[in-house]
């Protein structure tokens, strides 16, 4: 089984910043890609940001120049270090990861979230 936690949101100011962390645990050989998505509600989950297993990245066009996706593979861990932090950028926070378990099986995780508001 693969678990994934994440951590780090919380109410910051419009200009602020946050970082948030998702550790991968359980069964877990090797983590292929990663990402970050967001959803508000009534709206679909969107992707915010992806890293891949050579570490490359993409980002979506709204956090571009603010938002910054990277991994620890020694940890498990995930990151998405956000900048300049805007209203718009309210939302629960989700993170996903394309897992290989030692079994060889390939497994999509997501985590429960965790919530972003950004409010003066």
């Amino acid at each position: 089984q693969v678990r994934l936690a994440e951590s780090g949101g919380g109410l910051v100011q419009p200009g602020g910043s946050l970082r948030l962390s998702c550790v991968v645990g359980g069964s877990v050989f090797h983590i292929n890609s990663a990402a970050w998505y967001r959803q508000t509600p009534g709206l679909q989950r969107e992707s915010v940001a992806r890293i891949a297993a050579i570490g490359s990245t993409s980002y979506a066009d709204s956090v571009k120049g603010r938002f910054t996706i990277s991994r620890d593979d020694a940890d498990n861990t995930v990151f998405l270090q956000m900048n300049n932090l805007k209203p718009g950028d309210t939302a629960v926070y989700y993170c996903y990861a394309d897992v290989v378990t030692p079994e060889g099986l390939r497994v999509d995780a997501w985590g429960q979230g965790t919530p972003v508001t950004v409010s003066s």
